[in-house]
């Protein structure tokens, strides 16, 4: 699996990136968090590797806490990369922490093609995932 990509950025769209390490160049999905927190040309983002029947996929984040999210998001039934990937990019990761810790499936729905029933699952499989009274950078 690949951790991580450490090299120089070429291409920054809202919705990916292209970061050449070592003349290879590698496009990577991302959320609207990690698009905001990317300033420099150097560019290190750590990585999510989704295997599909038909397709490789890099996913990258910029912090731990994303992308440890973004795994857990992926794991509900009914919530694939793209979906976990629009989530992120509507709310930040502590926000979203929260949503669940409280159950608030309302804002959870908000979130453009999440019905009542998909964020229902997110709460019930994520709550003692994310809570347990940690601190919302403690996710880990």
């Amino acid at each position: 699996m690949i951790s991580h990509i450490n090299g120089r950025l070429i291409e920054k769209t809202p919705t990916y990136v292209v970061i050449d390490c070592n003349g290879v160049g590698y496009k990577l999905n991302i959320s609207l968090q990690t698009y905001s927190a990317i300033q420099t040309e150097n560019c290190k983002l750590l990585t999510h590797l989704s295997v599909k029947e038909d397709s490789h996929t890099l996913y990258g984040f910029h912090t731990e806490d994303e992308r440890f999210l973004f795994r857990q998001l992926i794991s509900v039934s009914g919530v694939g990369p793209s979906t976990a990937r629009i989530i992120l990019s509507t709310y930040s990761a502590e926000e979203i922490v929260n949503y669940i810790i409280s159950a608030d499936v309302e804002s959870i729905q908000n979130v453009k093609g999440i019905g009542a029933k998909t964020a229902q699952r997110i709460i019930i499989d994520l709550k003692d995932k994310v809570g347990k009274g940690r601190e919302t950078s403690d996710l880990l």
